[in-house]
């Protein structure tokens, strides 16, 4: 008996050492968070009946990241944080003394060190003892700042982490495959090209002050003055008085904003530490845990086995993914029946088979459903030779980063690889047509009804048949043609925004809006005729992009895709197409008052006068004033309802001393907007 234990524990240690290497270097998951947290507890419980650990256990080692380069030792090392899934073993381990707890941010954990003042060097967690110096890729990612007030030798550690958002537009519009944002940020700092890098938009979020000269005993006041400096450091909550209540409490607000997915960026559960950083450094080492310095709390993911109904291939951006439709199962309060498959070497890892496979499956950090694992496989499951949407015949291509199998279409002109781009230019910030979402979009591209922009201000042909699909009806059916309808007038921005042009979010699209009207910005990125007319001159942005690159906020990169998106004669005849259907405006930005003139103002929070932020802050432009998105040094105001309140931008505008208002005292000081 013993020696099968001994067996099993090689087994486990082997898997887990393997699925740790791919998952700290960017490569194909080979596990997920659930089986990984499942074998660590039995190998953990074997090696406690036994009275055995294995030298390359990894309950003995911290999980290492392997990013090419020059090696570091760190200054302080960097050991992981024992964890826990019950709140009264975190209770305990509290021992009554205020507590802090955050976000477990899910990415890349960076050590940055300051020397009076100046960055000096950024390293990669690697083992936790020696790692990557990697401080010539900073420009590529933001958060680190070249240079701080404070004064003295300084170390932080923080995590570098990809949003949501950012990527699924870098998947978008790069075609390359990737798992997660963690997968893309681990796996982005061994990178050559650091525009590339720059592009996934990394964010660099500090979640602990490792040192500093300054005598600060409170770990919520050393995140404090990291903020003052200019850091935007890590969410958290004070527990005061940590009992089951209280912390409970505190857990499920976090919980709320994951379920919700009110946190941009990916998270893998809480830290929890104590805020008197002097009682936190005198536990003891065991293992690669300091037994004081934090603990990790993980939410326990609720399983439940289902039948699988089918595998079904859904085609949008590059690739065709699978996706397991099953019997519907209750899981964290929600009916979940479909759940993504990612890719054919995850089917492959699980044992995917044919319908009637029994399969458990969980929502991954409360909020993804995933398959976990088969428990009994009925056949194989089959790989398309074509594509579910053109028809095209498909293709299987390995990552040569990773090795993972993904299923591609072959035509480039599919239109399902337009999903994501169509999914923007409805969007609220687009052209905002209520009613329709990615998966409604998905439908109707698998229907044929729609292939590029324009194909949208058709599909009051298809009302009939819309208003006869499950899930719709004849009231939804007549609400989104009236959403569509009440788009075709547009404001230029939105529609220069909802185009999908690489690099032009909102505000680039309203820089060069604010230079050159629109049909002249098309104009200008055409060649132009000589006098003889039988050669072809360059534009003026095409000579250095000159025209382009002295619009504050636009540079050679944004100003070359914007160039090279109109260049494009597909881009270009899809836009025309679009604008028969549209009316175009521009609104009248010059001010036509001068209450607000002079004055930068910082909205936060609820408003309750005005419909929205947004309609405040066309109000404060119409008087002269300006609107940032963060706190600096050059804000006038803080616009808050909540004046009292302890988020960041608060917290910002009062170190800083900057005025927080209410909506009330700004109307009273600076007036409404007329209806």
């Amino acid at each position: 008996m013993a020696d099968d234990k001994i067996l099993r524990m090689r087994q486990l240690v082997s898997e887990l050492n393997e699925a740790s290497d791919a998952y700290y270097n960017g490569r194909s998951e080979l596990m997920t968070d659930y089986e990984w947290d499942q074998r660590f507890d039995e190998l953990k419980r074997l090696e406690t009946e036994t009275g055995t650990t294995l030298p390359d256990s990894p309950t003995q080692r911290v999980s290492e990241d392997t990013i090419t380069g020059q090696k570091e030792e760190h200054e302080f090392a960097a050991l992981s944080l024992a964890k826990t899934k019950q709140i009264g073993e975190l209770v305990k381990w509290a021992e009554e003394r205020p507590i802090w707890i955050s976000w477990k941010l899910d990415g890349l954990t960076l050590v940055v060190t300051y020397d009076d003042g100046q960055l000096t060097k950024v390293v990669t967690r690697g083992n936790g003892h020696i790692g990557t110096n990697i401080t010539h890729l900073v420009p590529s990612i933001s958060g680190i700042p070249s240079e701080i007030t404070a004064k003295g030798h300084i170390v932080i550690r923080g995590e570098a982490v990809i949003s949501y958002d950012d990527f699924e537009q870098y998947v978008m519009e790069s075609g390359e495959d990737y798992a997660n944002p963690r997968n893309l940020a681990s796996g982005s700092l061994s990178v050559k090209d650091p525009q590339d890098i720059k592009d996934r938009h990394i964010r660099w979020i500090p979640f602990t002050l490792v040192y500093t000269e300054n005598d600060i005993n409170s770990w919520g006041a050393r995140m404090d003055w990291l903020d003052s400096l200019g850091f935007t450091t890590v969410e958290r909550r004070l527990v005061r008085t940590p009992d089951l209540s209280s912390v409970e409490g505190v857990i499920n607000a976090f919980t709320t904003e994951v379920t919700s997915k009110q946190n941009p960026f990916p998270v893998d559960g809480l830290v929890v530490c104590y805020d008197d950083t002097a009682y936190a450094q005198t536990g003891s080492v065991t293992g690669h845990h300091a037994t004081r310095a934090g603990l990790a709390f993980k939410w326990q993911d609720e399983a439940a086995d289902t039948i699988l109904k089918e595998v079904e291939w859904s085609c949008a951006a590059s690739t065709i993914s699978p996706v397991a439709v099953f019997q519907p199962v209750e899981l964290e309060g929600t009916t979940v029946k479909r759940a993504s498959l990612c890719n054919i070497s995850e089917c492959e890892r699980l044992g995917i088979g044919d319908a009637g496979t029994q399969i458990s499956v969980i929502k991954a950090n409360k909020i993804i459903p995933k398959v976990i694992a088969v428990t009994a496989r009925v056949g194989m499951f089959t790989v398309p030779t074509e594509c579910p949407v053109c028809h095209a015949p498909t293709q299987i291509v390995v990552s040569e980063a990773s090795g993972t199998k993904t299923l591609r279409c072959t035509n480039p002109d599919c239109a399902a690889k337009q999903l994501k781009k169509l999914a923007r230019f409805v969007s609220k910030e687009g052209m905002n047509i209520d009613g329709i979402s990615e998966q409604t979009l998905a439908k109707f591209i698998n229907l044929g009804w729609i292939s590029e922009y324009a194909d949208i201000y058709e599909l009051r042909s298809h009302i009939l048949e819309l208003s006869r699909m499950e899930g719709f009806g004849e009231k939804s059916a007549s609400n989104i043609m009236r959403s569509i309808d009440k788009s075709r007038e547009v404001e230029a921005h939105r529609l220069l925004f909802a185009l999908n042009i690489p690099l032009c979010g909102l505000d680039v699209c309203k820089r060069l809006l604010s230079a050159y009207p629109l049909d002249e910005l098309v104009k200008m990125t055409q060649p132009q005729p000589t006098i003889e007319g039988d050669l072809f001159a360059a534009s003026p942005v095409e000579r250095g992009f000159a025209a382009f690159e002295s619009i504050p906020g636009i540079g050679p990169e944004k100003s070359a895709q914007f160039v090279s998106w109109f260049r494009n004669a597909q881009n270009l005849a899809r836009y025309r197409r679009l604008l028969t259907k549209l009316t175009v405006t521009t609104p009248d930005v010059t001010a036509s008052g001068d209450k607000c003139a002079g004055l930068t103002f910082v909205i936060t929070g609820d408003v309750h006068h005005y419909k929205n932020r947004n309609e405040l802050k066309a109000y404060i432009e119409s008087q002269g004033g300006k609107v940032a998105s963060a706190v600096s040094g050059s804000t006038s105001f803080l616009i808050n309802n909540d004046v009292t309140s302890t988020s960041g931008k608060n917290k910002k505008a009062q170190q800083l001393g900057i005025p927080i208002i209410s909506e009330d005292e700004f109307i009273a000081a600076y007036g409404l907007i007329e209806n």
